[in-house]
């Protein structure tokens, strides 16, 4: 398989933005990574999914090599004007996303239908969901990131990323990342709240029935069996008011699945692409 036959930045949606392009199948797929990440997290499925697609694979606004977000406007709404510029009229792409990269994934294919073939929502952390279908949860969730935003809104970054990967993690733990990684999940952390209004609040109105009803394109929904309860919850929601997406489980996986786990993710995905 090709690893990478470009590594490009250009200005997108007002934005530097840095991507890269895994593979050289036929197909056209577009990678969504999640927070605190940037694309070479999807270097592991990528390789295994090679010869069936051509991946494109963006770093997220002020993460990897892209431009730092100004602050203007809602983050959530900037991250899917910038994905929607990876969207070409007339050409159905293939969505892939993970975490935060799944909800931008799954308003892509609310918005922008006729451009996609099909969408891989891989724990999307849509707790807007959680919040209608086990509140209860989601009250205890809403904690325990609040106690994030209040690390953040002290000042103490780093206590404010440990408790994130104590929630969401599932990597080296803390203490064992080089200094460089700390620094830079120092530096994302505050955009975790940012994503509030569309993942909580559902500013986006990713939650309609009707909309969510009204999906044509294939979908499939996975996520890692050890995960947090309310990715659970998302991902029934999610296919209960879809109708016919896949949902499916990774034994043994947590919320990291596609980078703890690629050859099980890549295999589900190219299962899922032989009938998309």
């Amino acid at each position: 398989m090709k690893a990478s036959s470009e590594m490009t930045v250009e200005n997108r949606a007002g934005y530097d933005v840095y991507h890269t392009v895994l593979g050289e199948g036929p197909r056209k797929a577009l990678m969504l990574h999640c927070s605190l990440a940037h694309s070479g997290a999807w270097r592991g499925v990528a390789k295994l999914l090679g010869d069936e697609a051509t991946m494109t694979a963006f770093d997220h606004l002020s993460h990897g090599k892209t431009a730092v977000w100004d602050g203007v406007g809602d983050y959530h709404d900037v991250s899917t004007e910038v994905a929607k510029t990876f969207l070409k009229t007339g050409e159905k792409i293939d969505l892939v996303g993970h975490s935060f990269g799944a909800t931008v994934a799954l308003r892509l294919a609310l918005e922008c239908p006729d451009m996609v073939r099909s969408a891989v929502l891989i724990e999307p952390v849509l707790f807007a969901i959680a919040r209608l279908d086990d509140p209860e949860y989601a009250e205890i969730h809403l904690s325990e990131m609040k106690r994030i935003s209040d690390f953040i809104d002290a000042g103490d970054t780093a206590a404010a990323a440990q408790s994130f990967l104590g929630i969401w993690g599932g990597g080296p733990p803390w203490e064992a990342m080089p200094e460089s990684m700390q620094k830079m999940m120092e530096m994302q952390i505050p955009l975790i709240p940012e994503s509030e209004p569309a993942i909580y609040r559902d500013l986006a109105n990713m939650t309609d029935e009707t909309r969510l009803a009204a999906l044509d394109m294939p979908v499939m929904l996975l996520r890692g069996s050890t995960s947090p309860k309310g990715i659970k919850t998302v991902n029934d929601g999610l296919a209960r008011r879809m109708g016919g997406a896949e949902n499916l489980v990774v034994e043994g996986a947590g919320h990291m699945v596609p980078i703890t786990h690629p050859k099980e993710t890549a295999e589900l995905i190219r299962a899922f692409w032989l009938t998309a």
